[in-house]
């Protein structure tokens, strides 16, 4: 399927994106406020761990818990693994689960992994000195699926975006995605 193949694509720049961090930059701030490095690592993988509970209608995973523990790149691995294998098993991509957002298919849990892995991708390599031109095609995808969302003015209370940012000329489709989700690039 189509959206297994995009969180391949998403998971392998996720990855890259990751594997290039040194230890010493785990505590540098990123582009989302509240966290530093380590914060959005944990970020993603506490998400990973959530959408494999949610399409496995398992209990969900402590949010507060650090799942990173003192190997950090390792659960980021593994997390990736898991909910690829979770969106592998049998009718997964076609049967209805609760989300944020209301029942969605779990192709649109594979959609939110893949816009949450390139988004914050670009959290950690602008925060890391690394390219942001991460998964253009899916950055323009995931782009197009927040406009259709929430258009194009300032985003009500309670939104864990702020409101769109400027575009710097020559920007990557990702520093747009970026900076449609409230980042300054």
């Amino acid at each position: 399927m189509a959206v297994l193949d995009d969180y391949d694509v998403a998971s392998a720049e996720a990855r890259r994106v990751v594997r290039a961090l040194t230890p010493d930059q785990l505590g540098a701030p990123s582009k989302c406020a509240e966290w530093d490095v380590r914060g959005v690592l944990s970020h993603l993988v506490t998400g990973s761990l959530m959408a494999v509970s949610v399409v496995r209608g398992d209990p969900p995973p402590d949010r507060q818990t650090d799942h990173l523990g003192d190997r950090p790149l390792e659960a980021f691995d593994a997390a990736l693994d898991d909910v690829r294998a979770a969106l592998s098993e049998p009718g997964v991509l076609e049967k209805t689960y609760p989300t944020p957002l209301g029942e969605q298919p779990g192709s649109f849990v594979a959609t939110m992994r893949i816009n949450e892995l390139v988004v914050h991708s670009w959290d950690i390599a602008a925060a890391t000195g690394q390219s942001t031109d991460i998964a253009p095609e899916l950055a323009a995808a995931a782009l197009a699926m927040w406009r259709s969302r929430l258009g194009d003015g300032a985003r009500p209370a309670g939104m864990p975006f702020d409101d769109p940012q400027p575009v710097p000329p020559g920007a990557t489709a990702a520093d747009g995605l970026a900076a449609y989700l409230g980042r300054r690039c």
